[in-house]
């Protein structure tokens, strides 16, 4: 897909699919690697997980409490964490932020290696009480009592960032969008809707396939569906652009990333690919020292 037509569509419905991007080989390994990660942490195994009842951060692990979600899977601690550095740093995912990042509205007229930013790297995953749970209508970094003017203002900013999430399962529809609300603020029904609205006006549940990916801006209204009967592993990432500054700083830092990314191994990657992580790193880093304490974007 043409770049043009690529950053054209993100513009236009504040989110984009594109299909099969990873080879069988890739895909298999990234999927035993996601396996045992989602095991390792169901079992209390892997301290840093999203846990079932709580959306947003701080999350903390206790015996007997579910996990949708694994934080963390470029920690040096994390046995699969070279598997998942490696796709991270690949050109398959970067190569297309770059795209994204570089369109009209990311503002660098074509976007390279020494302007991205290392970001987040988690997996999401069927609960593992193996009960269905939901997350509410939100955008990521825009509370929901946000007034429409304040929301207007957000959101004509540049989103100086790429988020994608990147299926290794089949089937995968668990991220719900309306199409084209990253651009205006929240309609008088989307106002009144229920934070858990089952039928959004305009909604739309995106559905991937293994090997599939879907970028998306993340102030577009949206929430999470995630089915307990039914296997979910999908990689959510993000990358940043070095313009983004403190814009971004929150978003990330509240994540808690700063504690360890300067331990990050990078020696499994090729010398391409090694430079660009430690750039990118280097620029989180960099980040990190200038921004302080960031606090939580939204509250649970």
């Amino acid at each position: 897909m043409p770049t043009s037509t690529l950053r054209s569509q993100l513009d236009k419905d504040g989110f984009v699919v594109l299909r099969s991007i990873l080879s069988a080989p890739q895909l298999e390994a990234l999927r035993a690697a996601a396996q045992r990660t989602a095991a390792l942490a169901a079992s209390g195994g892997w301290p840093h997980v999203r846990t079932v009842g709580k959306q947003f951060p701080p999350w903390a692990w206790a015996p007997g409490v579910g996990i949708w979600g694994v934080q963390h899977l470029m920690h040096p601690s994390l046995p699969d964490a070279p598997a998942f550095t490696a796709s991270y740093f690949g050109d398959e995912i970067l190569g297309v932020a770059k795209e994204l990042l570089g369109g009209p509205d990311g503002g660098c007229g074509g976007c390279g290696d020494d302007q991205l930013v290392m970001e987040l790297y988690n997996l999401l995953v069927r609960p593992s009480d193996g009960r269905d749970y939901e997350l509410r209508w939100h955008r990521d970094d825009v509370p929901a009592t946000a007034t429409a003017d304040e929301e207007t203002r957000r959101l004509r900013e540049p989103a100086w960032h790429a988020q994608w999430n990147l299926a290794l399962r089949d089937g995968d529809e668990s991220l719900i969008v309306v199409p084209g609300s990253h651009a205006r603020a929240r309609t008088g029904a989307e106002r009144a809707a229920g934070p858990f609205e089952p039928a959004m006006p305009g909604q739309l549940a995106v559905r991937l396939d293994a090997g599939d990916v879907v970028f998306y801006d993340n102030n577009i209204l949206h929430r999470g569906r995630y089915d307990g009967a039914r296997e979910r592993l999908s990689l959510h990432g993000s990358v940043g652009h070095v313009a983004g500054g403190k814009l971004r700083a929150r978003n990330v830092l509240q994540h808690a990333v700063g504690s360890w990314v300067d331990k990050c191994d990078f020696s499994m990657l090729g010398e391409k690919q090694r430079a660009r992580a430690e750039g990118m790193r280097a620029r989180l880093v960099k980040l990190g020292s200038e921004s302080g304490d960031v606090g939580y974007s939204l509250p649970d």
